[in-house]
């Protein structure tokens, strides 16, 4: 069983088990499937400075809080029951251009290390990727009303414009920060 579990599932599994969860959380309490809101709720928690953003009854959203926290918990979990693999396996012709294109040369961990590791603070690029990125993130989320996940799987399948609008939107803020950001940067 551990083994079937450690390995990848494919994307006919994982996909449609994903997907199933936004019809569970609305025929469950009427939820809709979102993890950003979570941290708003966080702040109505815990900083009550009466700002009419964070002035609102969040305990009604403690399943939200629950459901992050099970992700998080489900992660540990799952990464102490099952190990994880020492190299992510990922093809050959990815890594040739992520060498040529993007400069990157460490593959060993789960993250290339060039621009995920907590040393990398200690540098402006780290700086740029990892706080003011995770910043940008933030305010884009909250901006847009909804993180990737909320938008692509709860918010198109729920047929919402806004959705629409926010995954093309998502989808070329990656493409143009690969191609045209990253490159420059770096």
């Amino acid at each position: 069983m551990l083994d079937f579990l450690s390995q990848p599932w494919p994307w006919y599994v994982a996909g449609p088990l994903i997907g199933l969860t936004v019809p569970a959380l609305l025929l469950i309490g009427n939820k809709a499937l979102g993890i950003s809101s979570a941290l708003r709720h966080v702040c109505a928690a815990c900083v009550p400075a009466g700002l009419p953003f964070l002035t609102y009854n969040w305990r009604a959203e403690a399943w939200n809080l629950f459901f992050v926290l099970g992700i998080g918990l489900g992660g540990f979990i799952g990464y102490q029951v099952l190990g994880h693999p020492d190299t992510v396996a990922i093809s050959p012709e990815t890594v040739r251009d992520l060498q040529a294109q993007l400069h990157l040369t460490d593959f060993s961990g789960l993250l290339p290390r060039e621009l995920f590791a907590l040393e990398n603070l200690g540098n402006w690029k780290g700086w740029v990727f990892l706080v003011l990125g995770g910043f940008l993130v933030g305010f884009g989320t909250r901006y847009a009303g909804g993180c990737t996940s909320g938008h692509a799987i709860s918010g198109l399948s729920n047929l919402q414009w806004v959705s629409l609008v926010a995954v093309i939107g998502f989808f070329v803020g990656g493409l143009l920060m690969t191609w045209v950001v990253y490159p420059a940067l770096f």
